[in-house]
């Protein structure tokens, strides 16, 4: 098997290029690197120029060309992405994402057991998270239709996420015995990445956990993780990749933009992001997506058996979705007088886009049906972007539960909120946003 493939890594203050060559046996890989945040962009093509030359090798005989999507600084992220599409167009080659983080954890010497967290710096006080743990027995297999050996892979136990650093350590133990029932056996953290010398209140409360030698993502990595992704052909077209961010949705695919998303005024008519995402009840096919993407915007989330709770209790749940795609979902405790909403989630890359508008319409839909004369739901006096969505919606506070909510230090109070059950037909305020 014969492959030449570039990768690039900018979603830290270092830039790095790797060549991987494989024409028989194990493949190898060189890399050069540079630390320097503001010089991503004047130093990424030279040094793959570089690299080529000394393998003797010019850009026509590149098979691939990959790239670190981050989650990461927003510039160097672009830069990366912006440098494979151009040389990938160019070439009419494929084009391998690799998730940063997922890069950082394979570098580390973890067992089966071990939940990866990785922990990268995201700045003002903020981490990129993500866990990962490795799928198989901790070997490479044969690939016979490639004449070649593949690692097994890695099974991602939470997505990157943005997480405040002070909240790190408390979720991750509040979600490690989830992940352990999901798996059938006790799992142990492993902490990996940066933050935690950025940040080092992190590690305040880390006795017992272990942790690996500080890390940050490197192309050499990501041209190994791409390999693997090319030989099960894991690649994208250039048009299609796109930098992963997890602040805020600032990047935008050319789907995503020919649906009216990211300001193509081209697409003024397209339908509302909403209104892309069809309302069905949720089953317990949805739970694994579910649980993730309620860990991605909870510090202190539902696990997956609160879920399954709800649904054997047949309360009324509900999932927006497009082809694979979950955007949010909600939980309502239709009672007598009031329909309580246990739980509502917005995929953070779809808040502000009326999702979560939907999903509570759809909540008073079903406090209609059961007669209720009011909706009713808890919300964190911190969480000011929730309570201003509610309150364009039209709920107020009722009532207040003392200590209801866990929070890093001890427990935090919960607002009540409420507003009266509408008839089809009659709209709330404005435009929804935070939570939604």
């Amino acid at each position: 098997m014969k492959l030449n493939l570039l990768a690039f890594e900018t979603s830290s203050s270092r830039c790095s290029v790797a060549l991987l060559r494989q024409a028989d046996g194990l493949p190898e890989v060189a890399q050069l690197e540079h630390e320097g945040a503001q010089e991503h962009a004047e130093r990424l093509l030279p040094m793959a120029t570089d690299l080529l030359a000394a393998a003797g090798l010019t850009p026509a005989d590149l098979d691939a060309v990959a790239f670190g999507q981050g989650p990461g600084g927003f510039t160097g992220l672009r830069v990366a992405c912006g440098v494979a599409q151009g040389v990938a167009l160019g070439l009419d080659l494929p084009v391998v994402p690799v998730v940063s983080h997922l890069a950082v954890a394979e570098d580390i010497p973890a067992g089966p057991d071990d939940a990866v967290l990785v922990a990268l710096d995201a700045r003002m006080e903020e981490v990129y998270l993500a866990v990962y743990i490795r799928d198989g027995d901790g070997a490479y297999v044969q690939d016979s239709t490639q004449d070649s050996t593949i690692w097994k892979g890695w099974r991602t136990l939470q997505a990157p996420m943005l997480i405040a650093a002070a909240e790190v350590l408390p979720w991750a133990r509040h979600a490690l015995p989830g992940w352990s029932r999901e798996l059938g056996r006790p799992l142990s953290l492993l902490l990996a990445g940066d933050a935690w010398q950025a940040y080092p209140g992190m590690g305040a409360s880390t006795s017992g956990l272990r942790q690996a030698p500080m890390g940050r993502p490197c192309a050499a990595t990501v041209a190994r993780l791409a390999r693997q992704a090319w030989l099960r052909g894991d690649t994208v077209p250039p048009e299609e990749a796109a930098p992963l961010y997890v602040r805020d949705k600032v990047a935008f695919t050319t789907a995503e933009r020919e649906q009216g998303q990211g300001g193509n005024p081209r697409a003024s008519s397209a339908l509302p992001v909403a209104q892309a995402y069809e309302l069905r009840d949720m089953t317990e096919s949805d739970l694994d997506a579910v649980t993730a993407l309620e860990a991605q915007v909870q510090a202190f989330p539902w696990t997956r058996g609160n879920f399954v709770d709800a649904l054997k209790s047949g309360y009324p749940a509900c999932v927006a979705q497009r082809g694979a795609a979950l955007a949010g979902f909600c939980v309502v405790m239709p009672a007598p007088d009031v329909a309580h909403l246990l739980v509502i989630a917005v995929d953070r890359s779809l808040q502000r886009h009326g999702v979560g508008r939907r999903l509570v319409d759809w909540c008073n839909e079903q406090a209609l049906q059961a007669g209720a004369e009011g909706l009713l739901l808890e919300v964190r006096p911190s969480n000011e972007n929730a309570r201003g969505f509610y309150e364009r919606l039209g709920f107020r506070q009722i009532g207040v539960r003392k200590g209801y909510y866990p929070t890093v230090g001890g427990r935090e109070d919960a607002l009540v909120l409420k507003r009266d059950v509408r008839a089809p037909g009659r709209r709330g305020s404005a435009s929804a946003s935070e939570g939604a």
